[in-house]
């Protein structure tokens, strides 16, 4: 099915509430639904069955126990994980549909039945660690999906890319012993939940798979994308992976509450556009997307119609230079190039 790009949605993720004024609401998956309308988005994508991860592919990356503690939440008025964690009565289905269907995006794009996926669920996941729901995350969903390619698919080398404008902690110490896995995080710091150190490089044999670009607030496009040219497009191509995931948070954009970076639709769009380069160049285009954060809702919804746009081939309004990039983006690279330079030739 060249050119389709396949979609994960069902109505369950918005039944998943953490209470009034959370910034995880339900409306942020109304809102794009609602911004994709004018532009006839939604009618051009696949629609994938959505179904409930199996205790047995929620156990690749989380221990029983927590697992068990999801579970046992379900149908209850509210169960605290964290001050920020607060689960619903509709949560745990929720949950255990966002991480049935990465799995199955992950394995539709890597078996061709779509080109690209986005996987538009709540909860997200990318701070859920092995042991712990934590940062509004329950499953870890993309972790997950990584582990469906390794252990189902039989893949040897999958890269996750996270652009959140948080840390994907619970990502990163999910696989950072584990050389299949590459995870390149692009992130404000210092900031929640802490982690993403430059220094933080993996561990074991996965010592070198775990590279952080710790930003500092108040960046832009034109940074972004010169961490993407200098760093992320070299470590691509030396790594060679054979398929490509991403959280998408969008969180960095200029207009979002709890961030302070300065993204905006066409950053987004020409990151997108430069992961599908990458993409086609070295895992004939297999690439995945799990919804992750972005509390504003006009900025959420650019930044996610941008993305779409990309992957559908459109016409898109995008940042193409990197030459304005500040001194802050260009020091963080050439820290990682003094890192990482002779492992990766960067």
């Amino acid at each position: 099915m060249s050119g389709s790009v396949g979609v994960i949605w069902d109505a369950c993720f918005l039944d998943h509430n953490a209470g009034d004024y959370h910034p995880e609401r339900p409306e942020r998956l109304i809102a794009i639904r609602q911004a994709m309308q004018p532009l006839g988005l939604w009618s051009r994508l696949t629609p994938l069955e959505v179904r409930e991860a199996e205790r047995h592919e929620l156990e690749r990356g989380h221990t029983p126990e927590h697992v068990e503690k999801v579970f046992a939440a379900d149908g209850k008025p509210q169960t605290f994980f964290d001050g920020d964690t607060i689960a619903s009565p509709g949560t745990t289905k929720a949950a255990l549909r966002a991480a049935g269907g990465a799995i199955d995006l992950a394995k539709a794009v890597y078996h061709r039945d779509v080109d690209k996926g986005f996987s538009l669920a709540r909860p997200p996941g990318h701070h859920a660690e092995r042991e712990r729901a934590m940062g509004f995350c329950y499953f870890n969903n993309i972790a997950l999906a990584a582990y469906a390619l390794l252990e189902e698919v039989g893949l040897e080398r999958v890269m996750i890319v996270d652009w959140d404008v948080h840390h994907g902690n619970g990502t990163q110490h999910t696989f950072e012993s584990d050389d299949r896995v590459m995870f390149v995080s692009l992130h404000q710091s210092p900031f929640y939940p802490g982690t993403g150190l430059l220094e933080e490089t993996g561990k074991g044999k996965g010592e070198g798979y775990t590279v952080n670009f710790p930003l500092g607030p108040g960046l832009g496009d034109a940074d972004y994308l010169y961490c993407f040219e200098e760093v992320l497009r070299p470590l691509t191509h030396a790594f060679a992976p054979q398929m490509i995931l991403l959280s998408a948070g969008y969180d960095a954009h200029r207009r979002d509450p709890l961030g302070s970076m300065k993204l905006t639709g066409a950053g987004f769009a020409a990151m997108a556009k430069e992961l599908c380069s990458l993409a086609e160049s070295c895992c004939e285009g297999r690439l995945a997307a799990f919804l992750e954060g972005g509390y504003d809702l006009e900025g959420l919804s650019e930044g996610v119609l941008a993305t779409f746009q990309v992957f559908l081939q459109d016409e898109v309004e995008m940042t193409e230079s990197a030459k304005a990039a500040g001194p802050f983006a260009r020091h963080v690279c050439q820290d990682l190039k003094n890192l990482f330079g002779e492992k990766w030739s960067l």
